[in-house]
């Protein structure tokens, strides 16, 4: 009777010891601090980096804490929004959209691995990391080749437009890489720009319109900022307004009334950065984890807006759409 007490002990003791050490697993809370240019945190990309983390099973309210902040448009909070979230005990930071955003987590932080989504500047020609293979410190992330692909929009909009002269090009102090490549594409297809800058928010964007108007704009390039989030709907209802066809750098901005949007799946590489920042929460070290890269792009065109223009998408261009917006 004695043996088979002790037995039973023991086998509980067996079976209480893994339920124990999940309990210890179960206690322990892994934290986020994440700085936002301009985004809310309801933008579809951003939902999905959430969903991902849920379902390699990092979860909100049980294992999981995320310090969210938008410096909302005002790039000079970034700084101060940054000191915050360093005292939070974070276990990574996540660093998305402008170069001056991941520049203030560096600042304010010291060895707290980050995860950027380099959205509109060149990680290693701006000297964050070594390369995107090794990046060789406590960064890594994805890079969206923003650069590389001003240019093609602008081609993708001398298409629909073969005989325009002048096209109004939109951008901002994040902005510079893209806008010389532009410029640099400008001179072989031959056509002028009128570069509209944004130097202090909040931006005139309706100054903007007027002045393309009277400069005689005949198509509107949106490059890609961060800074511009905030007027995702204000600026595609704009261009129909002002009669300007457009282009955009992300296809949610197609969504929201632009006429077209060729970029890299945003939501799917803010699933990829989810990822890292899971590898990071088990111990993975950033300066070993390789930068990612889009290999996929996807042209949206919005047929609506064509019919709101008056303009007829050549057969070219919607042979070529990975989605057509009706």
């Amino acid at each position: 009777m004695k043996s088979r007490r002790a037995f039973l002990t023991a086998l509980g003791g067996l079976l209480a010891g893994p339920r124990f050490a999940l309990a210890q697993q179960a206690e322990r809370t892994d934290r986020v601090g994440w700085l936002s240019t301009a985004a809310l945190r309801t933008e579809p990309y951003n939902l999905a980096f959430v969903d991902r983390l849920r379902e390699v099973g990092f979860v909100e309210g049980r294992n999981l804490v995320i310090e969210f902040r938008s410096a909302q448009g005002r790039i000079d909070r970034l700084p101060e929004l940054a000191r915050d979230l360093a005292q939070q005990n974070c276990d990574v930071f996540l660093s998305p959209g402008t170069e001056r955003n991941l520049a203030a987590i560096k600042q304010a932080s010291r060895d707290t691995p980050i995860v950027m989504v380099a959205i509109d500047y060149d990680p290693v020609a701006t000297g964050h990391i070594s390369s995107l293979a090794r990046p060789g410190g406590r960064i890594t992330g994805a890079s969206l080749q923003q650069t590389d692909l001003a240019a093609k929009r602008l081609e993708l909009l001398k298409e629909l437009l073969p005989r325009a002269k002048r096209i109004a090009v939109f951008s901002d102090t994040s902005t510079a890489g893209q806008l010389e490549a532009v410029q640099a594409g400008a001179k072989r297809l031959g056509v002028a720009l009128q570069v509209l800058e944004f130097t202090h928010a909040p931006y005139d964007y309706e100054g903007a319109f007027a002045e393309s108007v009277r400069a005689r704009a005949e198509a509107l390039l949106v490059l890609t900022s961060g800074n511009f989030v905030p007027a995702r709907r204000q600026i595609p209802e704009s261009a129909v307004r002002h009669r300007l066809p457009s282009m955009y750098g992300n296809a949610v901005w197609a969504d929201a009334g632009g006429l077209l949007s060729y970029a890299p799946n945003f939501s799917e590489f803010y699933r990829r950065a989810a990822d890292q920042v899971s590898l990071i929460f088990k111990g993975a070290k950033p300066a070993e984890m390789p930068v990612e890269q889009p290999t996929t792009f996807e042209l949206v065109i919005n047929l609506k807006t064509a019919k709101a223009l008056g303009i007829t998408i050549v057969q070219s261009l919607r042979a070529r759409a990975d989605r057509v917006i009706e």
